[in-house]
């Protein structure tokens, strides 16, 4: 009877098959295929589990980690430096140069651009005051091509930064998942001289032992990370 049933219920808690997840993710995590991949497959994979999602900025998620209300945030700037966060690496996509249409540099798009080309642009970044991240690596690529980039705007999220540059307000440099977002009035260039400019995925999670659910979470992204394309 009842207690048949709830000893069923508690093995299938054990084995990480029912029960809850609370995941959050940055606005640019969240515009990468994999992570709805990985929540989609995860979905399927165990329709027990009961899905919370959150998006907020990477220094709210690590606090909200940290304080327990979530289980593990995709994030994409190197957390290492939480020594009580576990943090997976799971890929590292290019990041490419966002133009508005029109614009001098904007009409050869299937020919390589080289970082110096935008030296004496105005630039759109997405700065996250918690934080580094993004922000300074594209700054440490910029000054490794000869030029400190002049800043016009600063943005909160991604997607707001290209919709400045749709305004024609700036150009910028953004994943390389962003073309999704596209819209008419922004045109994509790749680098040429790949100065080391790539945008990491990492999932972070507490430093503890993982919780069944959490654990079978973990293992599902470790795997889709080895059959998942690099490049979007």
């Amino acid at each position: 009877g009842r207690l048949s049933r709830a000893s069923a219920s508690g093995g299938r808690a054990a084995r990480g098959e029912q029960g809850r997840l609370a995941i959050g993710f940055t606005s640019s995590a969240a515009l990468h295929p994999f992570v709805p991949a990985a929540l989609r497959g995860f979905r399927e994979a165990l329709p027990g589990v009961s899905i919370v999602l959150e998006e907020a900025g990477t220094g709210e998620l690590v606090d909200a980690l940290l304080h327990e209300r979530l289980d593990a945030a995709f994030v994409r700037s190197p957390v290492a430096s939480m020594a009580n966060l576990l943090v997976d690496p799971v890929l590292d996509e290019p990041m490419i140069a966002a133009l508005p249409v029109g614009h001098r540099l904007s009409a050869e798009t299937n020919s390589p651009l080289p970082l110096a080309a935008l030296g004496t642009e105005e630039f759109v970044l997405y700065r996250r005051p918690a934080g580094p991240g993004l922000y300074d690596a594209i700054l440490a690529a910029c000054r490794t091509a000869g030029f400190s980039p002049i800043i016009a705007q600063e943005a909160p999220r991604l997607p707001a930064t290209l919709s400045l540059v749709a305004a024609g307000l700036g150009v910028s440099i953004v994943p390389a998942s962003m073309q999704r977002l596209g819209g008419e009035n922004i045109a994509y260039r790749r680098f040429g001289d790949c100065p080391g400019l790539s945008a990491p995925l990492h999932l972070a999670m507490r430093r503890t032992v993982l919780p069944p659910v959490l654990a079978r979470f973990r293992a599902l992204v470790r795997r889709m990370k080895h059959e998942y394309p690099v490049t979007p």
